[in-house]
């Protein structure tokens, strides 16, 4: 087996090793905010999602499975990603208030009974922070997917919001392991929903 090779069945093994490190702590928590969501969309709320770089990335991920389908056909889901409009994420940063990207869109568009699905492998990007705030200004529930120590964002979240913490020192296996969470909730939701899965 070439080094190259080798390195591959590392990365496999050491992916396979956070996902299970992530089971063991979070399927309680991953299932409870499944049912959030499912609630969410059963009440005829959206789900609104923001990240920054691979997490965003991974917002349209779970987006689309939501709008189109994910395992089997079913009906479109509302999921509103907010790091899609070009004109918002430059209008605002050009006026010096990045960290208001997610924040100002979510003033616009968040109602009482959304939820607020925020990705963040540190926990401490202010324009992430901004958006919890929002959410809580608007009556929204908030379900943080984060990494490493969590950063600050725990302190911005409420009674009734999630954080799932998934342990890891490198963004990448963080990263592999939100889509997997959300490639859960995107199961949980349409069993719920639909009795599909």
């Amino acid at each position: 087996m070439t080094q190259m090779e080798e390195r591959v069945k590392h990365l496999f093994g050491v992916s396979i090793e956070a996902k299970i490190a992530a089971a063991d702590v979070l399927s309680t928590a991953i299932a409870n905010a499944g049912v959030r969501l499912a609630n969410c969309l059963l009440s005829d709320n959206k789900i609104l999602l923001c990240g920054n770089g691979g997490s965003a990335a991974n917002c349209l991920h779970f987006s689309t499975a939501m709008l189109n389908h994910f395992d089997v056909e079913r009906p479109p889901l509302p999921a509103i990603v907010l790091s899609t409009d070009a004109s918002i994420l430059t209008s605002l940063p050009n006026e010096g208030h990045y960290d208001q990207v997610f924040a100002r869109q979510i003033q616009a568009l968040g109602q009482e009974g959304d939820v607020l699905l925020a990705l963040s492998t540190s926990g401490n990007s202010d324009n992430i922070l901004q958006a919890v705030n929002a959410a809580n200004d608007r009556g929204m529930d908030t379900i943080a997917l984060s990494g490493r120590d969590g950063g600050v964002l725990a302190n911005h979240l409420g009674p009734e919001d999630f954080e799932l913490r998934v342990q890891g020192d490198t963004a990448a296996r963080i990263r592999e392991t939100h889509l997997f969470i959300l490639h859960c909730f995107c199961d949980l939701i349409d069993q719920s929903l639909f009795g599909q899965g």
